[in-house]
Order: C-alpha cells, then structure tokens, then sequence
C-alpha cells in the first residue's frame, strides 16, 4: 500500500474557522426553534389553508 505524503498543519486556522462556522449553523437552529416556540408554539405546525 501506498500512502501519499503526509500533511502537516503549521496551524489549526481552518479547523477554528469549520468550528466558527458549525457554532453559527447551530446558535441560527437554536434560534429559529425558540421562536418558532414563543409565536407558534410547536416547532412543527402544518397551517392549513
């Protein structure tokens, strides 16, 4: 088996901006259901026409 090269990191600036940008999706979700929960009152709600 053959491996390529190794790559080594000089710093962890990509896994600080992946970590940044997962804490962001998650806080916007966290949002978006605490008010979905405040105005609807369910996170899940099929308005009928």
């Amino acid at each position: 088996m053959a491996n390529g090269p190794k790559v080594i990191a000089q710093s962890n600036i990509y896994t600080a901006i992946l970590a940044l940008a997962l804490a962001v999706v998650t806080a916007s979700a966290v949002y978006v259901a605490i008010t979905s929960m405040a105005q609807y009152e369910t996170l899940f709600k099929v308005v009928a026409p």
